[in-house]
This record gives C-alpha cells, sequence and structure tokens, in this order.
C-alpha cells in the first residue's frame, strides 16, 4: 500500500472518528450535567475535521509558498480573527441578548455555506450535475438562512423590523422568488449538463442567490415576534442543512453528517415547539401575521397587588412552590436569586418545582440554560404536561417576568390570537405571585387576565430584588 492509499484510509479513519464525535457530543447535551462534555467533545470533532480537511486538500503543498499563496497563513488568520471576534462576544453578550445571538450564529452557519458553494463554483465551475444541483440547493438555503436569521436578531434585540410587516400577497410572492431561484439551480445544472453554455450557468447562480437572499427577508419579517423561538429553530435547522448539501457539493463526508445532524435536530426541535404553541409548520411560515389585541377577559378589573412582607408569610405557610420562569427572569438576572429562594423554601419543608413552557423566554431552551447556570437541579425542571396535572394542589405558583405562557385566554376564550396554545396552568394554583415591573402585556402583546383573577396578586419591581428580599425575610425570621 503506497503513501496515497495510506492518506485515503487515514483520511476516512479520521472522517468517521469526528462523525462518531459529533453525535455522541449531540446526545450528551440532552442532559444538563453532561451537556459540558459533549460541547468539549463535539469541539475536538470539529478539531479533527479541519485538521483532515487541510491534509486531504494537500494545502501542506503551500506551506513554502509565498505569504500570499499560504494557505497556512490565510487559515491561521481566520481562526485567530474568529477566535478573537468570538471570545469578545461571549464575554460581552448578556444572556438577555443569547437568542438574538443565536440567531445571528444561524445566519452566519447558513453565510458560511454559501460563501463554501460560491467558492466552488468559481474555482471549478465544471463539476458533474448531482453537485451542480448540490451546489445550487447550498446557496439556496444557505441565503434563506443568513437573511432570515439577521431579520431575526433584529426583531428579537429591537434593533430593526419593530412593527409587525405585512407583505401584500406574501405566498405568493415568496412562491415566484422560489421558483425563480430554483429555475437558476436548473440553468446552471443545464449548463453542466452541456444544453446551456456557461454564461447562462453564471446567470443562474447570480439568479438562484439574489432570489432566495429575498426569500430569507420576506419570509422571516412577516412572523410574528411571539414566533421567534420557533423560527430561530427552524432557521438552524437550514442552516444545517445548507452545510449538508454544501458537503454533498465538495465531496466532503464529515459536513455531510454534521449538517445532516444539526438539520435534523433543529427540525424535530421546531416541531416539538409548534405542537407546544397548537401551531403548525404550515401555519406558522404561510399564515397571515397575527395582528395584536388585548384578550376580552379581566379588562375591567384592576389587579391586586402585595408586598414582600405579606408575600413571605404565605410562602413561609405554603407546602408546595412551583416557579414558572419567563424572559422577565432573563432581563431581570433573577436566577441565581431563585436558587437562593428554592434553597429556602426547601429547608422551610416545601416541595419546589420548576414549570418550564418550551417556548418561555426568547429561544429554545432558554430557561432551561439560565436555571442551569444557577446550578438548579435537572430534575427539579419539570415540562407542562408534568406540572399541569398538579397545579390545582399547588400552594403558590410563582411566575417570574412569564406572560403569554401563562395566559388563561389561551384556554377560555377563542377570540384571542392565543386560543387553543398549550399554557401552563398557574390559574389552578391556590395563590399566584406574579413578579412584574409593571402591567404590560407579553412579547405577542395579548394582554393577560390571569392578573385579574381572584387568587392573582402582582409584587410589582425588579424580579431579583423581590426574590432577593423574600431570600431576606427567610433569613430574618
Amino acid at each position: 500500500m503506497n503513501w496515497a492509499e495510506i492518506s485515503v484510509v487515514l483520511t476516512t479513519v479520521l472522517y468517521m472518528v469526528s462523525s462518531v464525535l459529533f453525535i455522541r457530543g449531540i446526545k450528551l447535551l440532552g442532559k444538563a450535567d453532561t451537556a459540558r462534555r459533549g460541547n468539549l467533545m463535539s469541539s475536538v470533532g470539529m478539531l479533527i475535521a479541519v485538521v483532515t480537511v487541510l491534509l486531504e486538500k494537500k494545502v501542506t503543498d503551500t506551506l513554502t509558498a509565498a505569504p500570499m499563496k499560504n494557505a497556512y497563513i490565510w487559515a491561521i488568520a481566520a481562526i485567530a480573527l474568529g477566535s478573537i471576534i468570538g471570545s469578545v462576544w461571549a464575554k460581552k453578550v448578556e444572556m438577555t441578548g443569547m437568542p438574538q445571538l443565536v440567531a445571528l450564529f444561524n445566519g452566519f452557519g447558513g453565510l458560511s455555506s454559501l460563501l463554501v458553494a460560491l467558492t466552488q463554483y468559481m474555482t471549478d465551475p465544471d463539476v458533474n450535475v448531482f453537485s451542480s444541483v448540490a451546489l445550487g440547493l447550498t446557496i439556496a438555503i444557505g441565503a434563506i438562512a443568513f437573511t432570515g436569521s439577521i431579520v431575526a436578531w433584529g426583531k428579537l434585540s429591537g434593533k430593526a423590523f419593530k412593527k409587525n410587516v405585512s407583505i401584500p400577497g406574501k405566498n405568493g410572492v415568496n412562491a415566484l422568488l422560489a421558483i425563480v431561484g430554483l429555475a437558476g439551480v436548473g440553468m446552471y445544472a443545464l449548463q453542466i449538463a452541456g444544453i446551456l453554455d456557461k454564461q447562462m450557468g453564471m446567470i443562474g447562480i447570480i439568479t438562484v442567490t439574489a432570489a432566495f437572499l429575498i426569500l430569507g427577508f420576506t419570509m422571516v419579517i412577516c412572523i410574528g415576534g411571539g414566533d421567534m423561538p420557533v423560527i430561530i429553530s427552524l432557521l438552524n435547522a437550514f442552516s444545517g442543512l445548507a452545510a449538508a448539501f454544501a458537503g454533498l457539493s465538495i465531496s466532503n463526508s464529515v459536513l455531510v453528517v454534521s449538517g445532516c445532524l444539526v438539520g435534523t435536530s433543529g427540525l424535530i426541535l421546531t416541531l416539538i415547539m409548534c405542537k407546544a404553541m397548537n401551531r403548525t409548520l404550515y401555519n406558522l411560515l404561510f399564515a397571515a401575521a397575527v395582528a395584536k389585541k388585548k384578550g376580552a377577559a379581566g379588562e375591567a378589573k384592576e389587579p391586586r397587588s402585595m408586598s414582600v412582607e405579606d408575600a413571605y408569610l404565605i410562602l413561609e405557610a405554603a407546602s408546595s412552590v412551583v416557579f414558572i420562569p419567563g424572559y422577565g427572569m432573563a432581563v431581570a438576572q433573577a436566577q441565581h436569586a431563585v436558587k437562593e429562594l428554592c434553597d429556602k423554601l426547601e429547608e422551610n419543608g416545601a416541595e419546589v418545582s420548576f414549570a418550564i413552557h418550551p417556548v418561555a423566554g426568547r429561544m429554545p431552551g432558554h430557561m432551561n440554560v439560565l436555571l442551569a447556570e444557577a446550578n438548579v437541579p435537572y430534575e427539579q425542571l419539570k415540562t407542562a404536561d408534568e406540572m399541569n396535572p398538579q397545579m390545582p394542589n399547588t400552594d403558590v405558583a410563582i411566575v417570574i417576568g412569564a406572560n403569554d405562557v401563562v395566559n388563561p385566554s389561551a384556554v377560555n376564550d377563542e377570540t384571542s390570537p392565543l386560543y387553543g396554545m398549550p399554557i401552563i396552568n398557574a390559574y389552578e394554583a391556590r395563590t399566584v405571585f406574579v413578579l412584574k415591573r409593571g402591567k404590560g402585556a407579553g412579547f405577542s402583546g395579548v394582554e393577560n387576565p390571569l392578573f385579574t383573577n381572584d387568587n392573582t396578586v402582582m409584587i410589582y419591581g425588579d424580579a431579583k430584588n423581590t426574590v432577593s428580599a423574600l431570600v431576606s425575610e427567610f433569613d430574618d425570621a
């Protein structure tokens, strides 16, 4: 066996090792106590994959070349620049900014695949027909993921696209863009097949790029802000799918495997979150944006408020307490104070649980990440399906910054835009504490009649300060 054959075998083995590490890493990410190990394992797999690509593509041949032609210099420069940007971003971003950061990551993933495909076209335009179709689809899906994620970032950060946008004939416009873009893919494939000339093939590449960049914008811009956690999951799936097609277009097996893993996991999560909102993916993408409206229930009543001292007396006598966190907990950075209050309640003999709705927060798993950061035991995190049967026997439900996911309009008001969405039945608890800064509506803009229920009391103020004050009351007792 000569060196060339050994190199092929070694490359294949290293790619298999990388793929196994990716699969195992994603598996470990499913539990809080193994997530760090899974992240590290996936990172090692990516390192092996990158080194293997450098060896497979004979980048070592440029080691002694001039600086401008030395691939190692460019690779090291790119890695250094990315590491600096990533490190600064990771240090500066607050947990409230994590959803929009994830949206940008999805977008950059799609952009990377798009650039890989365009680079492949410019360096080797005469590929086979199969690779040409894969290349065109890489550009299409990567473009949607990029511009769609930029729009999602703007909506989540509040820096752009703050108002609901309605495009007349949205579905027709999107369908036309998709048809034009796919026609561009066909033009390039026909050029490779020898039916069209190279100039038409280049026009096809330009067409598919432009059409799907616009489609990513028009598809996401009309989606309401309350649906952003779902659309982030979908865009994550798109970025993975784009990577998989990029792997097919450049014949890289590890890119196909990793892209399929990200794509399928993102799609599964999207479907789970759609189910949690009682929505279909079709409805999310093709239905018109729902206008914000106020709920019919509870508008004529004024919410009752309570002091921290009085709330302590109720909590001190409680035997079961359920925390229901939302985006407001992230804004207040109250997760560590919540963990302290949880410990105090358990020391006082109360049974404490956390009810986590799949779309609580602004991204998938937002609340789980916050509570894991505060070392809340994973076993205490319960789904809505697990907690709802126990809610009528719960002494106190503490709603911290959540709104839409506890809105009873979803259950009993057929005129509400939230109607039919599965919620956490906080209104069934004996007493409900709602920790909010003010009386505003949730991210969807729908007012919450829970706030005016007879068993609900509001504790106004910063959630972190309120929870810390409750902890102090237990300390002083």
